[in-house]
Parts: structure tokens; C-alpha cells; sequence
């Protein structure tokens, strides 16, 4: 009898960015009063502090468990909804309004 097995299939992480933010959109309708996020990147971190620099999240945290690292977010219920546009593009200075107009 021959037996035929599929190689197993892993999920791969897109986006790490938009991951993060529709986690916080989810857990804000929600009325979570706190959201963990995980992996932990660069990109995410810093857009974080923006969003807390302009008041639509409370205290962040960066839990480092020497794999990819987690975030606890603390929510204050300020926040509508947020997503990341992806792909990623490059833009001048000049070209904000074209790509506002075309992408939202």
C-alpha cells in the first residue's frame, strides 16, 4: 500500500503592519481595554508611537522573548478604525494628492 502525504502547509505572515492594525481596530469594537500583538517589528513600533504621539492609543509595552517579540497596547476608545495600504509605495512629496485621490 503506498500512502501519499502532502507536505504540511504553513501560514506565512504578509504583513506584520496591517496584521497589527486590524488587531487593534478588532479589539477596540470590541471595548477591549487592552490588545497583544505579535510579532513585534520596527515598522510597527514606530507607528505606533505616531498613534500615540496623536492621542488614539494609551501606553504601549514590548515584550522581548527572544523569538519575534510581542506588544501590549493599552486602548482609550478614541480609535474609528485603521488599516495599512499595501503595497507599500514609494511617493514624493508631490505625488501625496495623486495617491490620496487614487488609493482612498
Amino acid at each position: 500500500v503506498l500512502s501519499c502525504q502532502l507536505p504540511l502547509a504553513t501560514m506565512v505572515l504578509m504583513s506584520v503592519l496591517s496584521n497589527a492594525l486590524i488587531s487593534i481596530t478588532n479589539a477596540e469594537r470590541r471595548g477591549k481595554r487592552q490588545v497583544l500583538l505579535r510579532p513585534a517589528s520596527k515598522v510597527v513600533v514606530k507607528f505606533l508611537q505616531v498613534m500615540q504621539k496623536h492621542g488614539y492609543i494609551g501606553n504601549m509595552e514590548l515584550i522581548d522573548d527572544h523569538r519575534a517579540g510581542k506588544i501590549i497596547v493599552t486602548l482609550n476608545g478614541r480609535l474609528n478604525k485603521c488599516g495599512a495600504v499595501c503595497p507599500r509605495y514609494d511617493a514624493s512629496v508631490g505625488e501625496f494628492e495623486r495617491w490620496q485621490k487614487s488609493i482612498l
